[in-house]
């Protein structure tokens, strides 16, 4: 396994790993940032007010992008099972 191998597939797994992860990370960042400011703007201190707003579009993310998330770990899983016999020998 060459050096020039095993940075392909680090790249691979990382861009596969932003691509899950991006879409639940930026809602609930966005979701997080709304009630942040609505909290600013009537002075609500309260900590756990933002926790059900963002798991609930996290859940909702999941439904909504479930199947494509499914599809692009299958996909890089089944080319990273395929490429075994040319990363060995």
């Amino acid at each position: 396994m060459t050096p020039e191998n095993v940075v392909t597939t680090m790249q691979r797994a990382m861009e596969v790993m932003v691509l899950l992860g991006g879409p639940l990370l930026l809602s609930t960042l966005v979701i997080g940032l709304v009630v942040s400011i609505f909290q600013a703007a009537t002075q609500i201190n309260e900590a756990t007010l933002s926790f059900i707003p963002k798991l609930l579009m996290a859940f909702l993310v999941v439904v909504v992008a479930g199947p494509w998330m499914l599809q692009v770990i299958t996909d890089y899983t089944i080319r990273l099972y395929q490429s075994i016999p040319q990363l060995v020998g």
